[in-house]
């Protein structure tokens, strides 16, 4: 995982920081510490958008909204792909083509954009190239 860009889901961040996560909580933190040190992590904005909401309202035990935004914040060291016009477009077709969710697509769309090596996600099917970019599954 060294040279490659590697773009990270929201659900690989949220178990990240989310300590009930109990196995993936480890596997997540070990995944990002690693992008931290190779300095080749990216996200999205949707990414950072829905980490925001799941850890400040889904999670068992949510993170104040202040703490989660200063972690938000250290995130902007990283490559952060921005959700344009276009990306709405390439999402719908990589949707229709593919047959996922929109929102899935806009995950693709943005990977792509970054000229992403992989996808790290446990929402696709893992094994599955989307756009090129190999989907994995870091838990399985």
């Amino acid at each position: 995982m060294s040279g490659d860009k590697i773009f990270v889901d929201t659900n690989i961040l949220v178990y990240s920081h989310d300590v009930d996560a109990e196995q993936k909580h480890q596997i997540a933190q070990d995944i990002l510490l690693e992008l931290w040190q190779n300095r080749n992590g990216v996200l999205s904005v949707q990414v950072l958008q829905e980490f925001y909401v799941t850890m400040t309202q889904k999670v068992l035990h949510p993170i104040p909204p202040n703490s989660v935004r200063n972690i938000i914040r250290d995130y902007f060291s990283w490559h952060i792909e921005i959700n344009d016009l276009n990306a709405i477009l390439i999402a719908s077709r990589i949707g229709e083509d593919y047959k996922i969710s929109f929102w899935d697509a806009l995950i693709v769309a943005a990977a792509l954009k970054a000229k992403a090596d992989k996808i790290l996600t446990e929402d696709l099917q893992a094994g599955q190239i989307i756009e090129g970019i190999p989907i994995k599954n870091p838990f399985k």
